[in-house]
């Protein structure tokens, strides 16, 4: 089965509509637009599929209903701009998806809710308890509460975490643009659509551009480290234009619609997703060429004597980066001991940890089980 026919068998789904579509530009919601989608999604759910609505346009809207010329830069600003929107967006999916019968659920996201482990887990409960009652659940990150230090960043990093959070199998990026391009199709000519592509492939970073909007704040490089993030629980991420004539059945039924980019490994256990997931880290441990090695090819547990140096003031049990010596990242995981331990044991056998710490500690700078390889 090819992997465009491989859709047709997937379940849940992950839909994400960006700023620019659902606002006509600015303009306020485009409702003719929004009941476009909701009738889609609904006719996905009668064949069977499970889909959350990942969906921008809360400070849009807001800008649009309280006569605002520019999108705000303070903080406070932007909450308040949100938390007046965010009413006229829910109104809009709620009434577009009522006329097909289906009910949705308002879900609103902060960082903490999927850097806590309960809360994560709560909110995976949740959002699968929704799905399989056949409600739509309609996603956002809580703007009005979030703070620049927990945020999520934009909603193409939240499809990815929710995809995750619910282990969907594939995530539908719509945007205004028609997909993943070689290069900018804006600057030259010899730009070409990529249809499918394998995430492993290098040369998909340097056809993702910038491409910052005045409405959102991703581009096309964020939705391709969506893609990259949603392929831990096993995703398919499509990329595709959210004004083309019925976008979503048309990926449901196989058709070579958008950019196809393909997960090129099985799933991760759900606790390594949460890792993974993890946007705050809290220090950096840089680490010799062995340990790198180890790490890398083997995803053994890191061990003090491979550890050079330690920099942050993170705590135990906090999420730190592995450094090789080069200072690239090799892997990611929660640490067993607070950087001033850690930085006294730098270097130092299993075997002598006692007698450097005065207690005895866990062997392992990082259990294997507790950290997760960068790709």
């Amino acid at each position: 089965m090819s992997p465009r026919a491989s859709l047709t068998q997937t379940r849940r789904w992950v839909v994400k509509v960006g700023s620019s579509l659902l606002t006509a530009k600015g303009r306020g919601l485009d409702r003719e637009a929004i009941a476009d989608w909701a009738a889609q999604i609904a006719a996905l759910v009668a064949r069977g599929h499970q889909v959350v609505m990942v969906s921008s346009g809360a400070v849009a809207e807001g800008r649009a209903r309280l006569g605002l010329s520019k999108r705000p830069e303070l903080l406070h600003e932007l909450q308040a701009v949100a938390a007046v929107g965010q009413m006229g967006l829910v109104q809009a999916w709620e009434a577009a998806f009522q006329a097909h019968g289906l009910r949705t659920a308002q879900v609103l996201l902060t960082h903490d809710d999927v850097s806590h482990r309960a809360r994560y887990l709560n909110a995976r409960a949740t959002l699968r308890t929704l799905v399989e009652w056949r409600v739509v659940p309609v996603v956002n990150e809580n703007d009005t509460v979030a703070t620049d230090e927990i945020r999520l960043g934009d909603n193409d990093t939240l499809g990815a975490l929710v995809s995750n959070l619910i282990e969907a199998e594939t995530l539908v990026i719509l945007t205004d643009q028609d997909g993943l391009y070689t290069a900018d199709p804006r600057q030259s000519a010899d730009a070409r659509l990529l249809s499918e592509a394998d995430l492993s492939d290098p040369a998909l970073t340097a056809m993702a551009g910038e491409g910052r909007g005045d409405l959102g704040r991703g581009g096309m490089r964020t939705k391709l480290l969506a893609a990259q993030w949603a392929a831990r629980s096993g995703a398919a991420t499509v990329i595709a234009h959210g004004r083309t004539e019925r976008v979503l059945e048309r990926i449901a039924a196989g058709e070579s619609v958008g950019s196809l980019l393909r997960p090129v490994r099985g799933p991760m256990a759900a606790r390594k997703r949460w890792i993974a997931g993890q946007l705050q880290v809290r220090g950096r441990l840089f680490v010799d060429e062995g340990a790198a090695r180890v790490l890398r090819e083997q995803g053994r547990s890191l061990l003090p004597v491979g550890v050079l140096s330690v920099e942050g003031g993170f705590e135990r049990g906090d999420l730190v980066q592995c450094l090789d010596l080069q200072g690239q990242e090799v892997a990611r995981g929660l640490v067993n001991y607070a950087a001033a331990d850690a930085a006294q044991i730098v270097g130092t056998p299993s075997s002598a940890l006692f007698e450097r710490l005065g207690f005895l500690g866990e062997p392992e700078m990082i259990h294997r089980d507790n950290l997760v390889v960068v790709d």
